[in-house]
């Protein structure tokens, strides 16, 4: 297997299945449904029943600031109630070229993680779509809902393959203009796009969305083995590049990526959303079991 080949193995195997049949999708924001859903979510504004507070984010509503905290600690946040609602999921996986690459592969991995949020919308039976992007949105499934519709969501999954350059604005504009009904929206990606990641995620981030990103690096972009005179090529454009490689060089490289990834990070929390950075090399079932529960996206 090179490092440009996918496995060829099961997104998601029954005895793992049976373990996210414990799991929801969860929200902090603003959801509300145009149906009922089986569980209780989240929402401002129509419960009596107290849940929590939050920060306040640009565009949050007024009207359910708390000004009697904010006379005492001179920050704004908002109260939070429960009521029973329906929730649409948004998963959002990135298919261009670019995560066609690593050893745990990167597309394949992205997919696993899709798959593994798909099932366990669908079987608490709330309002699922994915959609597959590259320079735009490549495929998406519509919106789907209960367990009957899991099959159909592993093959829509299990038949995409990276293709193309990456155009995030282009892709998120295209996505915020087709589903404007409020949801969660979770974006699986390396984030890897030559025009930058600001202009796509103000489609998507402190509005109607609440907003969970997965950046999805291998090992192989994170601590790269290579030295000496060499030529590199892009990806996804087949831009050429010689470069001599030496160890200064590789040391730049790791500073250069670690403030991009803090730099998306910072642009995501400042808007409300949610962050989390994962190297394909962290097992499968440690991100979903362990680290989406602890951000928040799975309870």
């Amino acid at each position: 297997m090179t490092l440009t080949t996918e496995p060829r193995t099961t997104l998601l195997d029954p005895a793992f299945m049976a373990r996210l049949d414990q799991l929801d999708v969860m929200s902090r924001k603003l959801l509300a449904g145009k149906l009922k859903g089986e569980r209780r979510s989240k929402r401002r504004g129509q419960s009596v029943e107290f849940a929590d507070y939050r920060n306040y984010v640009i565009g949050d509503d007024l009207r359910f600031i708390d000004w009697n905290i904010y006379a005492r600690l001179d920050k704004l946040f908002l109260k939070l109630f429960l009521e029973e609602e329906d929730l649409s999921l948004y998963v959002l996986l990135d298919v261009s070229k670019s995560c066609d690459y690593g050893e745990p592969h990167k597309s394949f991995y992205i997919k696993r993680v899709a798959a593994a949020l798909g099932y366990i919308g669908l079987v608490n039976y709330n309002r699922v779509t994915l959609c597959a992007f590259n320079n735009g949105i490549a495929s998406d499934t519509g919106a789907m809902r209960g367990r009957r519709r899991v099959a159909q969501m592993l093959d829509f999954v299990q038949k995409l393959q990276p293709s193309g350059p990456s155009h995030l604005a282009e892709s998120c504009r295209r996505f915020a203009l087709a589903h404007r009904q409020k949801g969660i929206c979770v974006i699986l990606s390396d984030f890897f796009d030559k025009g930058g990641y600001e202009n796509g995620l103000r489609y998507v981030a402190g509005g109607k969305y609440d907003l969970f990103a997965v950046q999805t690096l291998c090992p192989q972009e994170i601590e790269p083995d290579l030295q000496g005179d060499l030529k590199l090529r892009d990806m996804e454009d087949d831009d050429m590049a010689e470069v001599s490689i030496t160890q200064p060089l590789v040391k730049q490289y790791k500073a250069n990526l670690n403030a991009y990834c803090l730099g998306l990070k910072d642009y995501i929390t400042r808007r409300g959303g949610t962050y989390l950075f994962t190297s394909t090399a962290v097992p499968f079932d440690t991100l979903v079991l362990n680290y989406l529960r602890e951000r928040g996206l799975l309870g």
